[in-house]
């Protein structure tokens, strides 16, 4: 049988862009078919036929390379793909934003018939769940209940009979906390069962926390961080009433079977139940530990086992899914981008939630002026939005995330922590944490700053630093002890001297100065961070029309409308006058516009 020779052909497969795919078509056209095509002028038939494959060839480079770039997390662009890598890492995204606060509430108590003293029957409890309004148009929630009764609470005189002098109804003054927001709720009905069911909630990209979710049969489902964990933390009211004041509820750990993951992109919200049905439930209590840690088998020795605390149920199952059932959810819904509240500007009362003690044996009508006379004001500003979240800072958000893995030991565990906070508790803009020197223990002191409603550098309420310090507390070593201060800010202005080209708009030029220098610092700096001054020089040169900058001066602004802390800014310049460095727990701040002057010649 006669040997048949295989043509070998020299393929380049280097070529990747239009230009280099057609050169190499050519090459290997004149190569392999001279005698068969010939005319490799523009307006020929062959030249059409290489141009359509070259641009085939050109658009699958492009997706190939497209493709590969959105697979890794650091050269992705896409939003949802920086978000699918993110979540990979373990980082939770949430774009929905959520401010948190106190605020004081009013009544008017009737005061008792003998003695004229505050009637104590007809002090209510606000329940958590009623719903105030700022001016701004955002609605808020109250989270917890507001008793009128405690002790703690101010009591002064609020009407007098004109006659006598007599008390006839005095002013109770309590506190509570809000959250931004209103909660909702949707039915979903459910047939047949299907592992991993996905449901899709409506405000999807609106949506700061999904409250609860139970089926028609008054199953309760539980959020988890993962499918595999089976056991959460649930508050319950103590039943000493001596130590109620000081500790007003009890966390036990409870196993639950039927649970859910929320998973959130930009535009979508979504609960995700595991592949378990009720036939494979065969307990809901919880395992004995050293049944879970010793399964020894049929071995007569013992491997090393990990023991996870969270996973104390037998059941790969990954929890049980609905199924033929009426499935609803609750959850709260945060809109807007401006959702922080300053100081005064919550004064509406939109639903309000009032409990008596005994309303059977009180009078309707002074019940009815108790409610009647509720108002609300805060007294101090509530922060912790954080909508807008780059890529660039998810992306730095999810390396961290990977990193810390659900624990704090270097101080860039603790700050990814504090950046991850679920946003139900506020949010931090900028942090940093410095080792105690004065300290013989391993104490660090942590400062804090926070943005308000027109997106300035402000200090974190009382509320806020609480939040940080529960959620901290479930990280940190044993060991490490925290201090939760104020960062300082100081607000600075820029006045500088530049040169125009000829034949130049110099009133134009200028305002494009005064734009670029709003845009550079149009984000506030880390604690620390110094101003780069030779940074400023070349931005300014950059702009149209700039010859050369001649000199930049750099101001600290005072008054009623910048911070108040004082910074000597000529004791901050480098040797060389380059930079201007701050304290590690400072950071500064171009407030407005009208900090930037300039003159131009």
């Amino acid at each position: 049988m006669a040997n048949t020779k295989i043509k070998e052909l020299a393929i380049n497969y280097t070529a990747r862009n239009f230009s280099s795919i057609k050169e190499e078509l050519i090459n290997y056209t004149k190569r392999y078919y001279p005698s068969t095509f010939k005319d490799f002028s523009e307006a020929s038939f062959g030249a059409l036929m290489l141009d359509m494959v070259s641009y085939v060839g050109d658009v699958l480079s492009f997706y190939l390379d497209y493709q590969a770039n959105e697979s890794f997390l650091h050269t992705a662009i896409e939003y949802n793909s920086i978000v699918k890598l993110s979540r990979q890492l373990g980082y939770k995204f949430d774009a929905s934003g959520t401010s948190y606060g106190e605020v004081s509430f009013f009544v008017l108590v009737p005061a008792t018939t003998v003695g004229g003293a505050p009637d104590s029957l007809y002090m209510p409890v606000l329940r958590r769940g009623t719903e105030l309004a700022s001016s701004g148009g955002n609605t808020f929630m109250l989270t917890q209940d507001v008793n009128f009764a405690d002790a703690g609470n101010e009591i002064v005189v609020g009407r007098v009979n004109s006659t006598n002098g007599v008390p006839l109804e005095y002013a109770v003054k309590a506190k509570g906390y809000v959250i931004s927001g209103v909660h909702k709720s949707v039915q979903f009905d459910i047939g047949e069962f299907t592992k991993f069911r996905k449901l899709e909630l409506p405000d999807g990209p609106n949506i700061a926390e999904v409250i609860s979710v139970f089926d028609q049969n008054g199953n309760s489902y539980y959020q988890v961080d993962y499918l595999t964990q089976d056991v959460v933390y649930r508050e319950f009211v103590n039943p000493s009433k001596e130590q109620r004041a000081i500790t007003p509820a009890l966390i036990k750990p409870i196993v639950v079977p039927r649970r859910y993951v929320v998973e959130k992109t930009a535009t979508q919200t979504m609960i995700i139940f595991g592949h378990g049905s009720d036939s494979d439930l065969s307990s809901d209590s919880i395992s004995e530990p050293n049944k879970t840690i010793l399964d020894l088998h049929g071995r007569d020795y013992v491997t090393d086992k990990s023991f996870d605390p969270g996973n104390l149920i037998s059941s790969d199952k990954l929890g049980v899914g609905p199924s033929n059932t009426i499935l609803t959810v609750i959850y709260r819904t945060s809109t807007g981008d401006a959702i922080n509240a300053p100081v005064g500007t919550i004064a509406t009362i939109q639903k309000r939630k009032f409990v008596f003690d005994n309303p059977n044996d009180l009078s309707s009508t002074k019940m009815r002026a108790v409610r009647r006379s509720l108002e609300v004001i805060n007294e101090s500003p509530i922060l912790g939005d954080q909508v807008n979240i780059s890529t660039d800072d998810i992306k730095q958000r999810a390396y961290g995330s990977f990193h810390s893995q659900n624990r704090a030991v270097t101080l860039q565990d603790y700050k990814t922590l504090i950046y991850s906070m679920p946003p139900s508790y506020g949010s931090i803009a900028r942090c940093t944490l410095v080792k105690d020197q004065d300290s013989f223990k391993r104490n660090l002191n942590l400062f804090v700053l926070c943005q308000n409603s027109s997106g300035f550098l402000t200090t974190a309420n009382p509320s806020l630093k609480y939040n940080l310090k529960t959620w901290l507390n479930r990280y940190r070593m044993i060991n490490d002890t925290i201090d939760i201060l104020d960062g300082q800010i100081v607000n600075f202005g820029i006045d500088f001297e530049i040169l125009s080209e000829s034949r130049t708009n110099k009133a134009a030029t200028l305002n494009r100065c005064f734009q670029a220098l709003i845009n550079n610092f149009n984000s506030p700096p880390d604690l620390g961070e110094h101003l780069d001054i030779a940074q400023i020089y070349k931005l300014l040169n950059s702009v149209e029309g700039v010859a050369d900058t001649v000199n930049i001066e750099v101001t600290q602004k005072t008054g009623a409308l910048y911070a108040d802390t004082m910074f000597f800014i000529e004791s901050g310049y480098s040797a060389d006058r380059r930079y201007i460095s701050l304290p590690f727990n400072m950071a500064y701040e171009f407030k407005f516009g009208t900090d930037f002057t300039g003159i131009i010649r």
